[in-house]
């Protein structure tokens, strides 16, 4: 498949015309879609012949320039003839990333660590996460490493922190989706496949700048609750939850179309990122949390005793 091919005049007026119906419907704040709408019949485009990822990246600044969302962004893609087979090759190339489980790993000391490159959905990866998280059930503390971890899915930061929590449901996240007018909430679950961790153990969750989306959720709700101490950069900042729409034949959109309400702080990590307990650098985030989680881990050992 090309990746910059020519596009004309009429390409570009149908495809902002048709970006516009789209943002204005879908858009989380309303108000920040027609502003941005504005900009964009302000636009000039020269002539024809304008490559489609140039034209993709004069839109994406654009929108970007004044919505400050990060989410926010228009890629070339054609319009696929056979979805369904790639669909399953997809799938496919998934299964073969262990679904975002990236490491599980028993260290020195009983020291539980997972390193996590996605959160996907439980629907594809909820029997990868289940032998994981039961792996890990016996360790007396847990580093959970986002450092490279994309985001993803909500729904598998709920799978994953009811390992974490006990039966009793914990409030984890909130999300209003404007275009519906609806609030969805997130809660723990009373029931987990196989062993809990607990609540009661030490987790430490490591971060850095490429933290983003639904990874973020996982550090941010750890952290209003108090289950996690968060080591690391401030993250990515990015809170508003959405979905691809097609514009065209050689066009799609990634729209945020709602937001997170957390229900502890009645806020979200948009634009700020998700602020480290102990902020340092990527590089020295595992050394800082491994160090204090074995003296924890070892000091309750000694009061236990």
């Amino acid at each position: 498949m090309a990746h910059n091919l020519d596009i004309d005049g009429q390409v570009i007026k149908e495809t902002i015309t048709a970006l516009e119906q789209q943002l204005l419907e879908f858009y989380v704040y309303p108000d920040i879609a027609i502003e941005m709408c504005k900009a964009l019949r302000n636009l000039q485009f020269e002539g024809s012949g304008m490559g489609t990822a140039d034209f993709c990246e004069v839109i994406t600044k654009q929108l970007q320039l004044i919505s400050k969302d990060r989410h926010l962004h228009m890629s070339f893609k054609l319009a696929e003839d056979k979805p369904t087979l790639n669909e399953e090759l997809r799938k496919q190339e998934l299964a073969f990333d262990n679904y975002g489980f990236y490491k599980v790993e028993r260290l020195q000391g009983n020291i539980g660590y997972l390193d996590l490159h996605a959160l996907a959905p439980p629907e594809l990866a909820g029997e990868t996460a289940v032998s994981a998280m039961n792996f890990l059930a016996n360790t007396s503390g847990m580093i959970i490493d986002l450092r490279q971890c994309g985001g993803w899915s909500p729904y598998m930061v709920t799978f994953l922190s009811s390992y974490l929590l006990s039966e009793t449901p914990v409030h984890l996240n909130d999300f209003y989706w404007r275009y519906a007018d609806v609030t969805q909430s997130f809660w723990s679950t009373p029931y987990v496949s196989g062993k809990r961790f607990g609540p009661h153990k030490p987790v430490f969750v490591l971060t850095s700048k490429q933290t983003f989306s639904a990874s973020e959720e996982f550090a941010y709700d750890l952290q209003a609750i108090e289950r996690a101490t968060v080591v690391g950069e401030i993250t990515g900042g990015g809170a508003h939850p959405g979905e691809v729409h097609r514009l065209n034949h050689y066009f799609e959109v990634f729209i945020p179309k709602g937001r997170a309400i957390n229900p502890v702080t009645k806020s979200n990590w948009e634009g700020t990122g998700v602020i480290p307990d102990i902020e340092v650098s990527q590089e020295q985030a595992f050394d800082i949390a491994y160090d204090r989680i074995l003296e924890i881990v070892r000091e309750r050992e000694k009061a236990a005793h």
